[in-house]
């Protein structure tokens, strides 16, 4: 990741739950609960540990959610169920920022999934104010005129906090952006050579829950007639 002053930012954590033993396709190894930055420079075997989190993420028991259908019998398939029908797909984690001169991170709260990220806008062009959820901190984004403060932990006076310009925030949402599509595209093609019998629905599936369009589908012009 670049960094940007005053800080960088990750689009990070898709999932955190690692189920023991996986081995339907090759992953690495990392940290239980830790933040894997998703961009396109994830090696293949990240790549596969970021899908495998996603999937487990949206890994739905059928009997909890009266819309989903059985659950197939054959492993992948069965523990790609979730992810290939739920409506609502979810992604743990969301958007990190580290004041790279002080160190101090604000990390993505309970209530602002990878999913939920644009949800950033608002403090920007919005109401300027936004929480993100209690876990692990009460944390809080404010717009104060052309600054953004955002605060670590509200239930402190003391808390930490990193203030940056609406500009560099938006140079940092940006960025994310670019990151999270550079990501799309090689695990795209990872799902093309790991994963041929379920590409389509897959990459279809992670475009969904990345809220990007999906690889190879042309989006018409706006206004624009169809046949």
């Amino acid at each position: 990741m670049g960094d940007t002053s005053p800080g960088d930012r990750d689009a990070a954590r898709p999932g955190d739950d690692t189920p023991d033993g996986f081995a339907l396709w090759p992953v690495a190894e990392t940290e239980r609960f830790g933040f894997l930055s998703l961009s396109g420079e994830l090696s293949p075997a990240e790549i596969g540990t970021a899908l495998m989190r996603i999937a487990a993420c949206n890994d739905v028991d059928p009997t909890d959610d009266g819309d989903l259908p059985p659950r197939p019998a054959e492993p992948l398939s069965g523990f790609l169920h979730g992810l290939l029908n739920l409506d609502h797909l979810y992604a743990a984690g969301g958007l990190r920022i580290t004041d790279v001169s002080t160190g101090i991170t604000f990390s993505p709260g309970c209530c602002d999934g990878l999913e939920d990220r644009r949800d950033w806008y608002q403090v920007l062009d919005g109401s300027g104010i936004i929480g993100y959820g209690h876990d692990p901190l009460p944390s809080l984004a404010e717009r104060l005129g052309d600054t953004i403060r955002l605060t670590v932990d509200t239930a402190r006076d003391d808390s930490p906090a990193i203030e940056l310009s609406v500009t560099e925030l938006r140079h940092l949402l940006a960025g994310t952006e670019r990151d999270l599509a550079e990501f799309l595209a090689a695990a795209t093609d990872w799902v093309t050579e790991h994963l041929p019998d379920h590409s389509v629905p897959l990459t279809a599936a992670l475009a969904r829950v990345l809220a990007l369009p999906t690889p190879g589908v042309v989006l018409a012009p706006l206004g624009a007639e169809r046949a």
